[in-house]
Parts: C-alpha cells; sequence; structure tokens
C-alpha cells in the first residue's frame, strides 16, 4: 500500500513538472520601456544634436505598439516635424527594421517598391531605428528636423544606444568634469544665467541666479530646485497651492514663509509651489536642478 502511494505521488510530481514545463515553454519574459527610459532616449539624443550643433530637431519614442511615449522639440525646428519624427519612430518599431531600409528600398535604381508608400502608418523616410535591450524590441526612435536625413539618423541612433551596456543616460561615456573659473561664475551671476544646463544627458543642471525683486509663484512638475544663497535675502514662500491650473501665478495659498539669507541651502521637490518675496537687491543664489 505504501509503495503504491509512493508510486502515485512522484506520478503526480512528474506530471505537475510536465505541465509547469509546458506552461513556462509558452511564455517569455517581456522588456518594457518607462517613461524614464523614453526621456533617457530623448537625454541621449539631445546630447548629440549638441555634440553635432544640429540647428533643430524633434525627437519622438513610441513603446513596442507604437504608441507615443514622449516627444522633445528642439528650438528653431519646423513645425511638421513633431509628426514626422512619430511616423519614423512607429514605422521602425512595426517594421523592426531602421526607417533607412525602407527609404533605400524605395528609391534603388529605379527598381524601387514605390508600391510600399501607399501603406498606411508607414513613413519610410531616414531618422527611425527601433529601440533594443537584450535582443527585444522594446520600442522606437525618430528624429526629424536636424541638418540632415543623415543627421537625423545619427540622432535616433545616439538615442536607441541609451541603453546599451555601460553606457550613461546620455548614450556615450561618463560626461566630462565641469570647471567655471571666478570670471565666469562672476560674468553668470552678474546677468543671472545658466551655468550647466545638462543638455549632454545628466540629470542636472546649475543655474548662477540673480534676482533684483520679488518674483512670481513658481511649480516645477519635473525638477527639485537645490537652492543655496551667497548674498542678500528673501522671504521665501513654500507650499500651499497656486490658482487651480497654474504652474505660474501671482501669490501663494496656505504655504510656508521662511526668510532665507547668505549660507542658507533650501531644498524644493518637484511640484512644490515656491516664490521669492521682498528680495534684497541684488539677491544671488546658486540653483542645482535635479531631474
Amino acid at each position: 500500500m505504501k509503495n503504491a502511494i509512493g508510486i502515485r505521488n512522484v506520478w503526480l510530481f512528474a506530471i505537475v513538472s510536465v505541465v509547469a514545463n509546458l506552461v513556462t515553454a509558452q511564455t517569455v519574459e517581456k522588456k518594457t520601456l518607462t517613461l524614464k527610459g523614453a526621456e533617457s532616449v530623448i537625454a541621449a539624443a539631445k546630447a548629440e544634436a549638441q555634440k553635432l550643433q544640429a540647428p533643430g530637431g524633434v525627437i519622438a519614442v513610441v513603446d513596442d505598439g507604437g504608441n507615443l511615449m514622449a516627444l522633445e522639440r528642439l528650438d528653431g525646428t519646423f513645425s511638421a516635424g513633431a509628426n514626422i519624427s512619430i511616423g519614423k519612430a512607429r514605422t521602425a518599431v512595426m517594421f523592426k527594421k531602421p526607417t533607412r531600409f525602407f527609404e533605400e528600398l524605395i528609391n534603388s535604381s529605379g527598381k524601387g517598391r514605390t508600391v510600399m508608400t501607399a501603406l498606411e502608418n508607414f513613413t519610410p523616410l531616414i531618422g527611425g531605428i527601433p529601440i533594443t535591450v537584450d535582443g527585444q524590441i522594446v520600442g522606437g526612435v525618430g528624429v526629424s528636423g536636424a541638418a540632415s536625413a543623415d543627421q537625423d539618423e545619427k540622432l535616433a541612433i545616439a538615442g536607441a544606444n541609451a541603453f546599451t551596456p555601460g553606457a550613461t543616460a546620455a548614450g556615450g561615456s561618463t560626461p566630462p568634469v565641469s570647471y567655471f573659473e571666478k570670471s565666469k561664475v562672476d560674468e553668470a551671476f552678474s546677468k543671472g544665467t545658466i551655468l550647466l544646463d545638462g543638455s549632454d544627458g545628466r540629470n542636472y543642471m546649475v543655474h548662477a541666479s540673480r534676482r533684483e525683486k520679488p518674483g512670481q509663484a513658481e511649480i516645477h512638475t519635473k525638477d527639485a530646485d537645490v537652492i543655496y544663497v551667497l548674498e542678500g535675502s528673501a522671504k521665501f514662500i513654500t507650499g500651499g497651492d497656486t490658482a487651480p491650473d497654474e504652474q505660474r501665478g501671482t501669490s501663494i495659498r496656505n504655504g510656508e514663509t521662511r526668510q532665507i539669507a547668505k549660507g542658507d541651502v533650501i531644498v524644493v521637490p518637484n511640484g512644490v509651489p515656491h516664490q521669492f518675496l521682498e528680495v534684497t537687491n541684488p539677491f544671488l543664489y546658486y540653483v542645482v536642478k535635479v531631474r
């Protein structure tokens, strides 16, 4: 009797194992592109645009179904660039090939397959690249509006390479150390300008900020501000709320008021309203914006 029970248990275990293996064989682990990942793709493409001194460009990122996840239009880019870049990204991901393949196929020495241009949601223009992670296509990136079709493609390739092993968010090597001598820092504070704009893919910026009068109430939806006061003082209000749907406003209601002065540091998380009031002239402060 015990032997019969033992044999039955062995068979039961074997059946469960076979079923489990069958289920495993019928499913695969799927990589998914997140919003943060899409933003990293755009950051990498923007860094390449700055490196190549591109005159403009629209960068679009779609998921593996061709759905738009993120889009950024650089200054000076023609308005149609947005739709074109989205089309390139969708074509690259839906057909699992760089869009260069299709443009060259259609234009090849009089033997091109021009009938392909009749396909819906098909943009056979150079500048669309699939985004691949561990051999899986997780999305696509398209660029339009740079100096040329080849430059569109270079920006798109840089974006698609944002997840290659050893790459940074900028899709390349570690950013260089940035040094600003005193004269440049003094000049920046005299105007109130940006020292480091983070366009090489970094997730932070450094502003040499100057105020000579009170400012508007502000909400930064993406950036946290780390503020270090160098000179002067100001009444600084945080928290509370502005008028509905406003990212900037004339005042803050129910906020917390602080008097900040030289040597003080205050960190304002993204999404928190803040406003400078009763500012001395000049009021100088560093702002490190972290995204």
